[in-house]
């Protein structure tokens, strides 16, 4: 089968297409025939070697029909999604056109729409469920702040939140992008800055903050909390660097929660994949509650042109790759 593998570490040049053995079958997995697959920017820090496991095929999502599922929990056949459960990480991943993943972190997700259409779904949307419904526990009628809400994960927790009735205070860090979140229902929009809890009118009130831009503001996002509010950390669109020096007694606020998500726990106990309604996310995005469409579409052998859009922050959403 072709696959995208890497010559070495580094910028989008370093991936290249070459010929490798398709998985074989395997007892609790699923051999999957990828379709499309989602890009994100935990293959950008995988291309350059800035994470701890990194196998050889990238890519941590993708939509397809299973091929061969020994164990039986999936038909031969079956349209299904796929994500995490070390793809990309400790297992050869997505960028190719067959993938096994274990079936723990396989979902059927029948739908009418085309396979670019299901790609910007998976990864994206299932955090943000996760983070909205499970972590932060929003409810209709309260009050969240998006920070980083122009990435594909801001846009899809925007979407998901205002859908559920929360009103929504979402950032991006130019105003040219302020239109485009608040045609997805934000009630407002702030420029993004270390310093939001000192200019919104609504800190110390906000009932939940999903911050994807990550240690630079979480603590900032503490300040904006109500007593008893959540703050969500699940993503790092400023950077993988450490808080220094972090000592909650004298930099975070007092009665507030602090919860962090990484979607590497799919497939957990604690985190099923089952737990997440993709097949009811695909028919809210078929009937255009969600606004789901990628914002651009590669074909297979344009990967590095995907990648370059990414490291140039061009991607304004979910990019995705068909085969």
């Amino acid at each position: 089968m072709r696959a995208i593998t890497r010559k070495h570490f580094g910028g989008p040049d370093v991936l290249e297409i070459r010929d490798i053995p398709e998985p074989e079958p395997r007892a609790g997995h699923a051999v999957i025939e990828v379709k499309a697959f989602g890009i994100n920017h935990a293959e950008k820090h995988m291309r350059e070697g800035n994470w701890a496991e990194i196998a050889d095929v990238s890519g941590i999502e993708c939509v397809g029909v299973v091929k061969s599922c020994p164990g039986g929990e999936f038909t031969p056949g079956t349209k299904v999604a796929a994500l995490m459960g070390g793809l990309g990480r400790t297992i050869n991943g997505s960028y190719a056109e067959f993938t096994r993943a274990p079936a723990t972190n396989v979902a059927s997700i029948e739908s009418d729409l085309s396979w670019a259409e299901l790609a910007a779904i998976p990864e994206t949307y299932a955090t943000a469920w996760t983070c909205l419904f499970r972590n932060l526990e929003v409810t209709r009628g309260q009050t969240l702040v998006v920070r980083g809400a122009t990435s594909s994960f801001g846009q899809a927790a925007v979407n998901m939140a205002v859908s559920a009735g929360v009103k929504v205070i979402a950032t991006t860090r130019t105003r040219d992008r302020f239109g485009a979140l608040e045609a997805l229902g934000a009630s407002r929009v702030e420029v993004e800055g270390p310093d939001l809890s000192q200019r919104i009118a609504e800190a110390k009130t906000v009932d939940a903050v999903l911050d994807l831009v990550g240690n630079s503001t979480i603590l900032d996002s503490l300040n904006v909390l109500r007593r008893g509010g959540r703050a969500c950390l699940a993503g790092w669109l400023g950077g993988l660097d450490s808080i220094p020096d972090f000592n909650p007694l004298s930099q975070m606020a007092s009665g507030v929660h602090l919860t962090f998500f990484g979607s590497f726990v799919f497939g957990t106990p604690g985190f099923p994949l089952s737990d997440v309604p993709l097949q009811a996310i695909a028919a809210d995005v078929a009937a255009g509650r969600y606004q789901a469409k990628p914002s651009r579409v590669f074909r297979f052998e344009d990967i590095r042109e995907a990648h370059r859009v990414m490291d140039a922050n061009q991607a304004n959403g979910k990019m995705v790759v068909v085969i």
